[in-house]
């Protein structure tokens, strides 16, 4: 449902962005008219879902019987500013989720899973420089085979998206060996063979969603 919204309000952004620019008359107007419709679709989403996830803090909170949560699931995951960094995440709003992580990461200092949450951020932010600061600092500290293929995987990217196919496929290749049941890094394996395509990283933090 959320998808087919969003999928429709991107559409009618990319043709006002296309055709503003060169638009006049009633064709701008009614661009304008788009715009502001779309803007206040968007705050009340916004509205609406930071309201429903303070009603979820509340439940959480006070609840005689509080839902039974997996027992390895990690902590941070029901921290406020963890799931309001997610759901920032999940709309493509990475600078509120970054504000959201890093607040998460001031009570759970040691969390990896949230650090690896900052440095998707900035990578789908195109900040390849702080991504790879974090992921760098994290990777040492990971003990986890499907969290270090995920990081090599990301870091992969980034050595793509600086030119360096070559090293790219060195560290895909140790994403693999990490974890073979990790997609995204054979599917970027294929895209550095081929020259073409489109590289694939954060499904896995996607899904926990």
């Amino acid at each position: 449902m959320f998808q087919h919204v969003f999928a429709e309000m991107n559409n009618m952004l990319d043709e006002i962005v296309k055709h503003y620019p060169s638009a006049q008359g009633q064709q701008k107007q009614a661009l304008v008219q788009n715009w502001n419709m779309l803007k206040s679709m968007s705050d009340s989403i916004m509205e609406e879902w930071l309201h429903f996830e303070e009603k979820m803090a509340v439940f959480r909170e006070h609840a005689v019987s509080a839902p039974a949560f997996p027992p390895t699931e990690a902590p941070e995951l029901q921290l406020d500013a963890f799931v309001r960094g997610q759901g920032y995440y999940k709309l493509l709003m990475f600078q509120p989720a970054i504000s959201q992580f890093e607040a998460a990461a001031a009570v759970y200092p040691e969390s990896l899973l949230i650090k690896l949450y900052i440095a998707m951020s900035h990578l789908y932010q195109g900040n390849t420089s702080a991504a790879s600061e974090v992921l760098l600092t994290i990777l040492p500290l990971a003990d986890n085979k499907q969290l270090r293929a995920m990081i090599y995987n990301a870091l992969g990217c980034i050595e793509v998206l600086n030119g360096r196919p070559e090293q790219a496929v060195e560290v895909f290749t140790l994403a693999v060996h990490c974890d073979p049941t990790l997609p995204d890094p054979i599917v970027n394996l294929k895209v550095c063979q081929q020259n073409g395509g489109e590289l694939q990283y954060g499904s896995q933090l996607i899904s926990l969603l």
